[in-house]
């Protein structure tokens, strides 16, 4: 089954990931939908989108089982979806959630530096996973509303947490706590004490997709220097199979296996970076080659077919920090072992739909680049 086909039939079977209720996961999915549909033009892909995001999005713009008062950066992901369905088809629904969304924001509790906690329930925490999940949306909010400090805050925002969770080799560690109260907490730094390869995946995506479409200046120049930086590095890390280690730096850790969401996300941002001009040169190629390196393992080995049925292999279910469950997630490189590892779960699917789209749209620059010194 060709990729294409995998994730024609992923949607037609797939249902909400949180029995309807608005939340990351199916924005995962979301998210690679509405990129498949922008690199190929299929419409089937805009067809599964508004099937599965439609039914969550109430007339006037309410969300199925959202809360503000939760006050989970995690919902705010999904949300990517809404303005460009909302240029699709003029429905002001669309737009209506997205202002509850950002009504989140302008509330949402921060640590001192001006960063969002994780959730209510993680007290002065911030995560890389809430990077992701808030960033690029507030970015793409105000630029479609023309509103200027939103974009100033979230630059700021990414810049604060990075020096807060840089580790010395230049990656970055999965958390950070304002208060120190954490066990997993480092109680000099408040860091976190693992490099997890999806939350370098979540950074990975956030930073790329944001510098992708913002203009010039200072502060962006400074922060695309510093990603490219850490994608260098992160290619550095590459394993033989294209995939990259759960936990990163940690060549001696027992169990330590090729995780397929992180590794989707990875080949995403490099794929992207390379393609919007993030890196020029030989460091564009470099990304360019580990992207496609990238996408080749996982396509080719990760997509297995069990009884006629094939699956994305190989992806950690989930994986935090502190309380949850029941179980207290200490952070350390060995807890990242601990997880599940499942199929199919939309926190690798809609990666590797990203991923496959930024290849769709190198071959057809590969091939239209080839015509013009031809003709």
């Amino acid at each position: 089954m060709s990729p294409t086909e995998y994730f024609d039939a992923f949607c037609q079977s797939y249902r909400a990931y949180k029995k309807g209720a608005w939340c990351y996961e199916d924005g995962c999915v979301y998210r690679g939908l509405d990129l498949l549909a922008e690199a190929t033009g299929d419409r089937r892909w805009r067809g599964h989108l508004h099937r599965l995001a439609d039914a969550q999005i109430a007339p006037d713009g309410a969300l199925a089982g959202y809360r503000v008062e939760e006050f989970n950066i995690d919902n705010i992901l999904a949300g990517r979806v809404l303005m460009p369905m909302a240029r699709e088809t003029g429905d002001p629904r669309y737009m209506a959630a997205a202002r509850g969304l950002v009504g989140q924001l302008d509330r949402h509790p921060r640590i001192g530096t001006g960063n969002y906690w994780h959730k209510l329930r993680y007290h002065h925490q911030v995560w890389l996973d809430g990077l992701y999940m808030a960033l690029p949306f507030q970015v793409e909010y105000a630029l479609a509303t023309n509103e200027q400090a939103r974009i100033a805050d979230a630059l700021s925002q990414f810049r604060t947490a990075l020096d807060l969770t840089e580790t010395a080799s230049g990656l970055h560690v999965h958390g950070y706590d304002e208060s120190r109260q954490q066990a997993w907490a480092d109680p000099t730094s408040g860091r976190s004490p693992a490099v997890w390869a999806r939350a370098m995946g979540w950074l990975a995506m956030a930073l790329v997709d944001v510098l992708a479409i913002l203009p010039p200046g200072d502060e962006v120049t400074a922060l695309r220097q510093r990603s490219l930086r850490m994608l260098l590095k992160l290619a550095d890390l590459q394993g033989r199979s294209g995939l990259w280690p759960q936990v990163l730096e940690a060549p001696g850790l027992v169990g330590n296996y090729d995780e397929s969401s992180a590794s989707a996300m990875l080949a995403y941002a490099f794929l992207r970076a390379a393609r919007t001009g993030q890196a020029q040169g030989a460091d564009a190629l470099r990304l360019r080659a580990a992207g496609l390196a990238a996408l080749r393992g996982l396509e080719t080995g990760r997509l297995v077919a069990h009884d006629g049925v094939t699956r994305l292999e190989g992806i950690c279910r989930v994986a935090g920090l502190g309380g949850f469950g029941g179980v207290y997630r200490d952070g350390t490189p060995a807890y990242y072992l601990t997880e599940e590892v499942v199929a199919d779960d939309a926190k690798g699917v809609g990666p590797l739909m990203m991923a496959h789209a930024e290849g769709v749209l190198l071959a057809k620059s590969v091939a239209e680049t080839a015509e013009t010194r031809q003709a």
